[in-house]
């Protein structure tokens, strides 16, 4: 039976230009690099310049995915943005970027599922481009998370950096099997009960805002190992596959020490894992787009790979997708 499938088909990411390390960290902050490593694997980040508003980031990422694509600015029909830090409270950074690529008009519209963003986006675009109403869509995560820190916070400042990563997303034609390309299977879940684990102190509508992000690290690892764990064999029942059978996972590079909980909590092998934290640190919404972008540059991850992706941030939201490259 001939079905339609949302395939990938191309991955960019952009990263700004300058570098953050824990050394530099040190000398605003009460750190020092052996803390942060220990803690959390990160070596370094990369911080947008004052000038880079979120949507500059995300359309070098844009643009990079249309190159691998084959595609130009000119085909693109649909656009989701997933950003928590967006460059004004509207219009959608979705707008602004398909205004700065040069895109017909089409549709146009953020999501904001904090650092499950991408997660939410990419099933968003399914609903769209797997239905036939969008013939190529760029599904972007792109984040300025440094300008949400509170920099006397060694808990929290330490963890995020800048980024923006893409995906160009196009129908394509499947068996209704589980070796066609394309999006296979995915979980999304929120709990607002846990609003008070990870959050940013505020808003338009309550204090006038934007507020700086607040954290109960120890809470937000303890849910997320096994919240994680759960959404991601419900994708991967859902598409019909063992999560053994996964060539490439690509989690949500939030702390390697949560990364390396969920693979061994799901006996995923350790080479199987991309992992970018170290050099990027927590880019939110970016941080999947942005590894799996890094995966596809250096060869690993390869056209007919099967890939899972998870994630989990603030709301607590957190998801997982099943996709065959």
């Amino acid at each position: 039976m001939s079905v339609l499938r949302s395939v990938v088909t191309g991955v960019g990411g952009y990263l700004p230009e300058t570098v953050v390390t824990n050394d530099d960290l040190s000398k605003i902050v009460d750190t020092n690099d052996e803390w942060v490593r220990e803690r959390t694997g990160i070596r370094q980040r990369h911080r947008a310049s004052e000038d880079q508003a979120v949507s500059d980031l995300a359309v070098e990422a844009a643009k990079k995915a249309l190159a691998a694509a084959g595609r130009t600015a000119a085909d693109v029909d649909l656009i989701i943005v997933a950003t928590t830090t967006a460059d004004l409270t509207f219009p959608a950074t979705a707008a602004i970027v398909q205004r700065k690529l040069g895109c017909p008009v089409g549709i146009a519209f953020d999501v904001q599922a904090v650092c499950s963003g991408f997660v939410y986006a990419l099933t968003v675009a399914d609903g769209f481009v797997g239905r036939g109403h969008s013939k190529c869509a760029l599904v972007i995560g792109a984040e300025t998370m440094t300008r949400l820190m509170d920099w006397t916070d060694r808990g929290t400042c330490v963890l995020f950096g800048d980024g923006a990563g893409a995906v160009v997303v196009e129908p394509g034609e499947g068996q209704g099997t589980t070796e066609d390309r394309g999006l296979l299977g995915f979980a999304l879940r929120c709990d607002g009960t846990k609003q008070d684990l990870l959050f940013v102190d505020g808003g338009p509508s309550t204090t006038g805002t934007v507020g700086k992000l607040r954290m109960q690290g120890n809470q937000v690892f303890k849910h997320a190992v096994v919240n994680i764990s759960e959404a991601v064999v419900a994708a991967a029942a859902q598409a019909g596959v063992a999560v053994s059978d996964v060539d490439w996972f690509i989690p949500h590079q939030a702390n390697e020490r949560i990364l390396k909980g969920v693979a061994h909590r799901l006996g995923i092998d350790e080479h199987k894992v991309i992992q970018t934290v170290g050099e990027h640190a927590n880019t939110s919404a970016a941080s999947i787009p942005l590894a799996w972008a890094h995966g596809m540059a250096d060869g690993r991850i390869k056209k007919g790979d099967l890939l899972l992706i998870e994630a989990m941030g603030g709301g607590l939201t957190w998801g997982a997708c099943v996709i065959r490259l």
